[in-house]
């Protein structure tokens, strides 16, 4: 919508990384095991509930597993060697304790598949099936943790392949971005490229972190896929820097490519990166860093609140639509080319909503509507308050009148 409205031309690309996290609390592997009986517990309570006393009988685990994990989180307070002691000990009877529902559970799941354990009605039979074939999924997930925690935790392997940070969103990942407020983030790895006037014009979302610079070249190809050419001009920071990917930016036709690299002692290079183009060229690729704040701040891709990557797809995704609606809004009222309910229109025919695009472009006036808008509350508050100063200034007036009354009275007496 924006190439045809010729709000975006393609003739710039930049591109950029951030990482949207999962809703998820902060990974621990007591925290993980407790997760993992809590959920157990809750689901074979709801089987025993639906089908009633039948088959084995549950033993709920929880309270003793509440105990360790208070056990453990007060022990890893302490840096002895007595408190890292206690910590190993409690962590092995929490292994255990897990261990025997996992054995309930497993217990559950088979009668539940051999008709054991079956409900009243046609549908409560449908909710066990589907309540079995959870228990499966979170046994073999379960199984994962103490496999993990035995590993990190009474082995001391702190370099666990294939980690699970959570039982609830399983394609989490660890990601450090470099960042002093959090070292590390839990989620997935977004690239976002953008065209001229802050414009989004592709985004991704990977199932495994790739490098930086594995990124360069498919935004590019991406990018011509969109508009029909290579951008003029590509800049993005120094993690996408490497050699292969500037020749072949240039064999793809892009005329200038502003990757600085901050490691390299080629003369060229650093003759180039002082050049004024690829100075302007930096500065404009650090508007990057804002869209990416304004993405997080005002559309939520800070968190997705939404469960699995699919999910996530959906969150990231309305986000980048609704930003760009925004711009692209903007735009179109600050050149004039229509007015804010008309501009409205034309973005609810995008998202194929045409009475809701208008009635958001009409009350928000995109742009010019806000202002008004808030000069003429400004004016209102104003008004009230010198009308609330009137009212009490006549109050005084009208004791004060009273007073010199009584005062005459007074003297004539």
């Amino acid at each position: 919508m924006g190439r045809k409205r010729r709000v975006v031309r393609g003739r710039k690309l930049r591109i950029d990384t951030t990482v949207t996290e999962t809703d998820i609390h902060y990974p621990t592997d007591s925290g993980l095991l407790g997760d993992a009986v809590r959920v157990l517990s809750r689901t074979m309570k709801r089987i025993e509930r639906e089908v009633g006393d039948v088959g084995t009988r549950l033993r709920d685990r929880t309270r003793s597993v509440k105990y360790r994990l208070i056990e453990i989180g007060r022990s890893a307070m302490r840096k002895s060697e007595g408190a890292l002691a206690r910590r190993t000990e409690a962590y092995r009877k929490l292994m255990a304790t897990t261990n025997k529902v996992l054995e309930q559970a497993k217990c559950f799941s088979e009668e539940v598949a051999a008709g054991v354990k079956r409900a009243s009605t046609p549908l409560g039979q449908v909710l066990i099936e589907g309540l079995g074939k959870y228990l499966d999924q979170m046994h073999g997930l379960t199984v994962r943790v103490l496999k993990q925690t035995q590993a990190r935790v009474l082995e001391g392997n702190r370099h666990y392949a294939d980690k699970l940070y959570s039982v609830f969103e399983v394609h989490t990942e660890a990601i450090r971005k470099g960042k002093l407020s959090k070292p590390t983030e839990f989620g997935k790895l977004v690239k976002t490229q953008e065209a001229e006037h802050q414009i989004i014009t592709d985004y991704e979302i990977f199932l495994q972190r790739p490098a930086d610079q594995e990124l360069s070249i498919p935004a590019i190809e991406k990018h011509r896929e969109i508009f029909g050419r290579v951008p003029q001009l590509v800049a993005s920071d120094a993690g996408f820097f490497s050699l292969e990917n500037k020749r072949q930016a240039k064999e793809l036709g892009v005329k200038r490519v502003a990757v600085p690299n901050k490691k390299g002692r080629d003369q060229g290079r650093s003759k180039e990166q002082k050049q004024r183009w690829f100075r302007r060229a930096q500065r404009w690729r650090v508007g990057c860093e804002g869209r990416i704040s304004v993405l997080k701040r005002r559309h939520g891709l800070r968190r997705s609140r939404y469960r699995g990557m699919d999910g996530m797809e959906r969150w990231v995704g309305w986000g980048v639509i609704a930003d760009n609606l925004i711009h692209i809004g903007k735009l179109l009222r600050a050149t004039g080319t229509v007015g804010g309910a008309a501009t409205g229109g034309i973005l609810g025919a995008a998202v194929g909503h045409l009475g809701a695009g208008a009635a958001v472009g009409g009350a928000l006036g995109l742009g010019a509507g806000a202002l008004i808008g808030d000069r003429i509350q400004a004016l209102q508050q104003r008004q009230a308050e010198l009308e609330k100063q009137l009212k009490a200034d006549e109050t005084e007036l009208e004791r004060q009148r009273e007073e010199l009354e009584r005062i005459k009275k007074e003297s004539k007496e």
